[in-house]
């Protein structure tokens, strides 16, 4: 008889064995005496492993080893995502906009080790898991598709900016990202046929956001939506703020009340200033090309920044934009 310290599990040949035996009128305790098996082991086979008929239970090999197979199969299945409790914390996180990086990488700093990578995650939800299917969690993905799309970003206008300072003469605090108070701005556009949009300016050592809606993208309604965004900041922390060439940007030398001084991008080179360009590429993710803006209040926008803003950045070493501004405010 098998050692039960080294017990193994029926084979499909035992399984064929133990239907022709039982249909050949043999006791149990004899089929498991010629298998070398206990007679409990073959009692629970015929329990687990047969099916009712019309008239009685039936025991066939191979229907019995299917289910035995797929039953194993299911118990060796993990927990997606590890555990039921970093499941539902990914989960909640994908629900709250964090992408699988953000979410990895807060698991990773606030235990003090890798829990699990973010290519686990996008595994998982692009997977053929019941649960993944379900909950459709591409749909929580910044870019809600499965391939990425080239992006078309605004026409370069010719125009002739006055008192226009090149971001080369920008401070250098600005430019290593040293010193709080350094903005960049720029102007998220509706749909053409609007004329509207989104002025939005972003903290370039916090990458804390700013943003207001503008009827028309033109440069009385920007410098208006300028001085609300820069309202609540207080006056040591407007120190310089960088803009590319747009049209709308020719009244720059009024937020030099604000105690801002404006520089400007070179030519063709949006990549000066990332930061808002990567600020709107978020808010993108919210109210993608093509939507009204019309139908979006500023208490709407105000609450997709604030999401923003309190979301882990890689960049900050997953700390939110808010919690690095009010560090360096409390200094």
């Amino acid at each position: 008889m098998t050692d039960s310290k080294h017990h193994t599990k029926l084979t499909a040949l035992e399984r064929d064995l133990i239907a022709v035996w039982r249909g050949a009128g043999l006791s149990l305790r004899e089929i498991a005496r010629r298998l070398g098996r206990s007679h409990s082991t073959i009692i629970d086979e015929l329990r687990r492993n047969s099916f009712r008929g019309l008239d009685r239970t039936h025991y066939v090999a191979i229907h019995a080893h299917a289910k035995a197979v797929k039953r194993a199969k299911a118990s060796r299945r993990r927990q997606p995502l590890k555990d039921e409790a970093t499941f539902a914390a990914v989960i909640a996180k994908l629900h709250r906009g964090w992408s699988p990086e953000v979410i990895a990488g807060r698991l990773r700093r606030n235990f003090g080790r890798t829990i699990l990578c973010h290519e686990t995650i996008y595994r998982f939800i692009y997977s053929d898991h019941p649960k993944a299917k379900e909950l459709k969690l591409w749909e929580y993905l910044p870019r809600k598709q499965q391939r990425r799309r080239e992006r078309n970003g605004r026409k370069p206008h010719r125009i002739r900016i006055p008192d226009r300072v090149s971001i080369q003469q920008r401070p250098q605090p600005a430019t290593l990202r040293i010193q709080l108070g350094h903005w960049e701005g720029d102007t998220m556009e509706g749909r053409r046929r609007d004329k509207d949009g989104i002025q939005v300016e972003v903290e370039r050592l916090a990458r804390k956001i700013l943003a207001s809606k503008v009827n028309r993208v033109a440069a009385a309604e920007t410098l208006e939506a300028q001085r609300r965004n820069f309202a609540g900041i207080p006056q040591s922390l407007r120190r310089t703020i960088t803009f590319d060439n747009g049209r709308e940007n020719v009244s720059h030398h009024r937020l030099h009340a604000l105690g801002l001084a404006t520089y400007f991008t070179d030519g063709y080179a949006a990549w000066q200033k990332g930061s808002v360009e990567h600020a709107i590429g978020l808010i993108r993710r919210y109210l993608p090309k093509g939507t009204s803006l019309k139908t979006v209040t500023q208490e709407e926008l105000d609450d997709i920044v604030e999401e923003i803003n309190t979301r882990p950045r890689k960049v900050l070493n997953y700390n939110t934009p808010n919690e690095v501004f009010r560090a360096y405010l409390d200094r």
